[in-house]
């Protein structure tokens, strides 16, 4: 693992330099049942509990070189002479009633602050005073760091599979679900998407193009044709497209893992595109609610991509690269919009845009640091998107910390500039949940936009009666 910052991950650090407004940090709520005795563990116990296990994570006691890009070379990791985990780690209670309310207008005040870029890049924070005698810990770490996914592997790492504390951290398990990868990256496209996968990633495609012509071409033309779709023809504007400012709004919906998969298979799609067709529903509302009228060319969304393999298990950093969906936010009707979504995510899966948005990625990496600043900032321009959507695939299994279960995890997606609405969605033990943040100035109706998520379950529910659908069951 090499100790400089790869051209994708200096990225997310030069995104925050260029806006205020732009927190480029990843994360999520985990909330845990009761632990037997009555007594959620203290600040110190989660301390002792959890620095042998981040001894094996080498960048969580680093810190970057120069907390600035833009210059001759990037920023490397270098050891952090002062790091000292109670220094990463609060205490915080919530006031009463301590229900979802307050602990997600808590969150959103957590995930409005930047991290010190003089010190590792990571916060955590035990969260006490939950209804029911429930404790959560937040956790809050740089994009640069690691990735979605990559932070799915290093919770395996900080957690158990087993009440009962073990030795040693369980090594991670099987991947859980490939599905959005196999879904929209055939295998003939890997060899290219492998160019994302290290710091020299961009050099190696280089290489590739001299040695292997036809491929350079194809990547070319698949290049083209992304430029073309996603800049010449813009993604439209809309009122989520707007300046905003670094303090965020928070909201949660969660649904039975079973009844997405229920409504995939009824209808003829995959467990993401019920996840984005919700999503669509979301965003439709939204707008609607403001009087505004849905584009008819529909919103364009960022989806990430997870191009890492088994063999990358706990390598930091980033491994992603995008796809560009369109979601028909003017289509009034549930079952059309479901099928427009399906046909859009099998246009991509021919793989010309997964090979077109490594090309673009490939080639903003030649640029030397001095430059990749504003290269980086037009990757995520709001010519070529309007939100993001992230789908991270979670463990299917319970974990445990200090004793307790782990009941659900509510997930945290960066905003670009200009990006006032983000979704995250994270799936865990048969439990999916859909993290909604927003700038808090520019969307004081985010209510709206959840109301729409859960107004667009029940609509796909409606059209499949014959579906087995189920409630999450206690552990």
């Amino acid at each position: 693992m090499t100790d400089v910052l790869t051209a994708l991950d200096a990225t997310f650090l030069e995104l925050e330099e260029q806006d205020e407004g732009a927190l480029m940090s990843i994360g999520g709520v985990m909330v845990f049942d009761p632990p037997a005795d009555g007594e959620p563990p203290t600040v110190e116990e989660i301390c002792a509990d959890l620095a042998p296990r981040l001894a094996q994570l080498s960048r969580y006691s680093q810190r970057l070189s120069s907390p600035h890009t833009g210059r001759l070379a990037w920023p490397h990791w270098v050891p952090d002479e002062r790091f000292d985990i109670r220094n990463h780690i609060t205490h915080v209670a919530l006031p009463a009633p301590g229900g979802t309310r307050e602990l997600c207008d808590w969150a959103a005040d957590f995930y409005s602050h930047r991290l010190d870029r003089t010190r590792p890049l990571w916060e955590m924070a035990l969260i006490e005073g939950l209804e029911g005698g429930q404790w959560a810990i937040a956790h809050k770490t740089h994009h640069c760091l690691v990735d979605g996914v990559g932070s799915v592997d290093v919770a395996y790492l900080l957690l158990d599979t087993e009440p009962t504390r073990t030795d040693s951290p369980p090594d991670p398990p099987p991947p859980v679900d490939e599905e959005l990868l196999s879904r929209l990256v055939p295998d003939r496209a890997q060899p290219l998407v492998q160019a994302t996968k290290s710091g020299v990633g961009a050099a190696r495609a280089v290489v590739h193009a001299a040695l292997h012509p036809r491929d350079a071409l194809a990547r070319s033309r698949s290049l083209a044709e992304l430029l073309v779709r996603n800049e010449l023809i813009a993604a439209p504007h809309s009122s989520i497209n707007v300046p905003i400012g670094s303090t965020r709004r928070f909201e949660t919906v969660s649904v039975p893992l079973a009844d997405l998969k229920a409504i995939g298979k009824q209808l003829g799609g995959s467990v993401n595109d019920v996840a984005l067709a919700v999503c669509t529903s979301g965003l439709r509302k939204l707008l609607l609610g403001r009087g505004e009228q849905p584009p008819p060319q529909g919103l364009r969304a960022m989806v990430p991509m997870n191009v890492r393999d088994a063999s990358e298990r706990l390598a930091l950093g980033n491994r992603v690269s995008t796809l560009f969906a369109d979601l028909p936010v003017a289509e009034p009707v549930a079952a059309e919009r479901f099928r427009r979504i399906v046909a859009a995510t099998s246009r991509l899966k021919d793989g010309k845009a997964a090979v077109g948005a490594t090309a673009m990625m490939d080639l903003t990496a030649l640029a030397p640091p001095v430059l990749h600043a504003m290269l980086a900032r037009s990757l995520y321009a709001t010519r070529l998107f309007n939100v993001t959507i992230t789908n991270v695939p979670g463990p299917q299994i319970p974990l445990y910390a200090s004793g307790s279960l782990l009941r659900e995890i509510y997930p945290v997606v960066p905003l670009a500039a200009d990006h006032a609405v983000g979704v995250a969605v994270f799936s865990y033990n048969g439990l999916v949940t859909f993290g909604v943040i927003a700038d808090n100035e520019t969307t004081p109706d985010l209510d709206q936009f959840a109301s729409g998520l859960e107004q667009g379950l029940q609509e796909l529910r409606e059209l499949t009666p014959h579906a087995t659908l189920r409630t999450p069951q206690p552990a």
